[in-house]
């Protein structure tokens, strides 16, 4: 499929759903004008379900809202689905119906071709958190990690893609001494799963672990990447020792890197997203990204057409 975009869109963002008097619920006009603007670029879309608010979940809340967005918004040929409520990486039981049934509806009316979600931990026993944590690597997590995949790829209407998880440094820590690729990749192959590589947090996981300039692309052998269907790439940076997966649509050299890396070593990939942009109202991305995606879009159109 080429490139696409992956859209984060919370509820009163700036870049997501807005409310007024006259037409309730309603996606910002911003984010059309960026979709209409940039239509040429992309060959997919996906976007990130965000929860209007704690009460039980039920997908028709979810209708008018999306309907209005996915009439008003460009066809693209293809769309998928970014969930944060899986929990893939819990280790205590975790209720999953409600999610699993309200995710089934979705992909059901606007035919999302794919689930994606991190391998992580979005909540502790029912106690929400303000990033999401990456599993457990030891034994016993790497059981409930390949456990938790195989319930929901086998309940879930679309594929569920699994995505390396982020290890940034002050909102991460780490648990077990399993290597992290090495985990990944045994969750994959043991659930069989499509895989979601996301460049960031590949680097933010050799970087965590002291890996700097040539070695932060050290290891990708290591990777499940026969099994990658689609690869991240959202805006990072470095401030002092620390790496910072900001998502604020400025690619470093460093995700470019890996990126063409990476490539020809996964003869299964599908997609390439450049995730969670940032643009102005008139839908222009802001001036620090062009570089960066400029960059990426020539990578995507060299590797789509080999």
């Amino acid at each position: 499929m080429g490139l696409g975009v992956g859209l984060d869109l919370p509820w009163g963002a700036p870049i997501g759903f807005g409310f007024s008097q006259e037409t309730g619920d309603q996606i910002a006009a911003k984010v059309l004008n960026f979709l209409d603007l940039h239509q040429p670029d992309f060959n997919y879309w996906f976007i990130s379900w965000q929860p209007r608010g704690r009460n039980q979940l039920d997908a028709s809340e979810y209708f008018a809202v999306y309907d209005d967005l996915f009439e008003r918004a460009p066809d693209f040929p293809v769309r998928g689905l970014h969930q944060t409520s899986f929990n893939l990486g819990a280790l205590e039981p975790y209720k999953r119906d409600s999610i699993i049934d309200f995710t089934n509806d979705l992909i059901e009316r606007y035919d999302f071709k794919w689930v994606n979600e991190d391998l992580g931990l979005w909540s502790i026993h029912g106690r929400s958190l303000p990033y999401p944590l990456p599993p457990y690597l030891t034994d016993a997590g790497l059981a409930a990690a390949v456990r938790n995949c195989t319930e929901v790829q086998a309940r879930l209407a679309a594929p569920l893609l699994v995505e390396f998880p982020g290890f940034s440094d002050g909102t991460s820590f780490v648990i077990g001494d399993w290597h992290g690729y090495d985990f990944f990749r045994e969750v994959i192959q043991q659930s069989g799963s499509p895989a979601t590589l996301d460049i960031g947090h590949l680097l933010s996981y050799q970087w965590l672990r002291g890996r700097r300039g040539e070695d932060l692309y050290g290891e990708l052998e290591l990777l499940p990447t026969e099994h990658c269907f689609e690869i991240h790439l959202s805006g990072c940076e470095t401030s002092g020792d620390r790496f910072l997966d900001y998502h604020h649509g400025i690619l470093m050299n460093e995700q470019l890197v890996l990126l063409e890396r990476l490539l020809p070593l996964c003869p299964n990939l599908k997609a390439i997203t450049y995730e969670d942009p940032k643009f102005d109202s008139r839908g222009k991305l802001v001036d620090q990204s062009y570089p960066g995606f400029e960059r990426l879009r020539a990578v995507a159109e060299r590797w789509r057409l080999q």
